[in-house]
């Protein structure tokens, strides 16, 4: 069997009916799984391809879900229109929460799946089969956004057992009709980790920074520059030259506050003059 392609991964599947996002987490000892694996479209669903993966079975599953088919048919047609389906894996989740998966009686031990509402999870070459029923269970019990749940499923599979040969990379993609940035597409996460020895923490890393940038302001983060939080805004501010020393007027302090904003590419949370974002404040004593 010509195995030079394959995909041995753990993914999961997953959907959130009521806010219209749906989407895939995967880890795996191959490089840039995210360019293979995740596939996804608002209103349809998403597709995790892996094994001696095909690609094909993104864009045409995505293509029977708009159809109208149900992801087990969907499944079933992509199996059929493929002779080396024993060596393929896929799950499938649509936009309703209805899932499938399945796995080919070649792929390499462990390899199997499990579904549930709303989502679907599978993996190959995994250490043992906890690894796929412990990402299902976290998914399950998680509580938070959609992608909360899919990185908590990812880092529950890792715990359990993972790829038995390592890791290497990771992904996060989800999708949301108008999700994208400033609303032109539906890509609301597209996260990726190409090599790393930790891939998972760093996937986990990555979208703690994506909602810093993209996030909104929450009502209790609001802070008045004033007292101590303003002397933590000059020791930054200063820290990292927007400012000459801690003996500024507020009329300085701001413009130096601002310069750092659009610098850092904190448009997103930008407040009225006199006010800063409590989690911008923590990311710049961080550094």
């Amino acid at each position: 069997m010509k195995n030079k392609n394959i995909v041995a991964t753990f993914s999961i599947v997953g959907a959130d009916p009521v806010t219209g996002e749906h989407g895939i987490a995967v880890q795996s000892k191959f490089i840039a799984v995210g360019s293979v694996v995740p596939w996804a479209k608002a209103g349809v669903g998403a597709v995790a391809t892996q094994a001696l993966a095909n690609p094909g079975y993104g864009p045409r599953g995505l293509e029977l879900l708009e159809n109208g088919l149900t992801p087990e048919e969907a499944i079933e047609q992509l199996i059929k229109e493929d002779p080396e389906h024993e060596e393929r894996q896929v799950g499938i989740v649509d936009a309703k929460g209805n899932s499938a998966t399945y796995t080919g009686a070649r792929c390499f031990d462990w390899a199997g799946g499990i579904r549930g509402e709303n989502f679907a999870a599978q993996g190959n070459i995994l250490v043992n089969e906890a690894t796929v029923t412990q990402m299902g269970n976290a998914f399950q019990e998680t509580d938070g956004t959609l992608a909360k749940r899919l990185l908590a499923s990812l880092q529950a599979a890792q715990k359990a057992g993972g790829d038995s040969r390592g890791k290497q990379s990771a992904a996060l993609y989800i999708v949301k009709d108008k999700g994208g940035y400033g609303g032109f597409n539906d890509r609301m996460v597209d996260l990726r980790v190409d090599d790393h020895p930790e891939p998972i923490k760093e996937l986990v890393r990555l979208y703690e920074l994506q909602q810093l940038y993209f996030g909104e302001t929450k009502p209790e983060n609001v802070l008045s520059i004033e007292g101590a939080t303003k002397q933590k805004v000059i020791a930054g501010l200063v820290r990292k030259g927007y400012l000459p020393n801690g003996e500024v007027s507020m009329e300085e302090l701001q413009k130096g506050l601002t310069a750092y904003l659009h610098t850092e590419n904190f448009e997103e949370r930008e407040l009225e003059p006199g006010k800063i974002d409590k989690e911008v404040l923590q990311f710049l004593n961080k550094q």
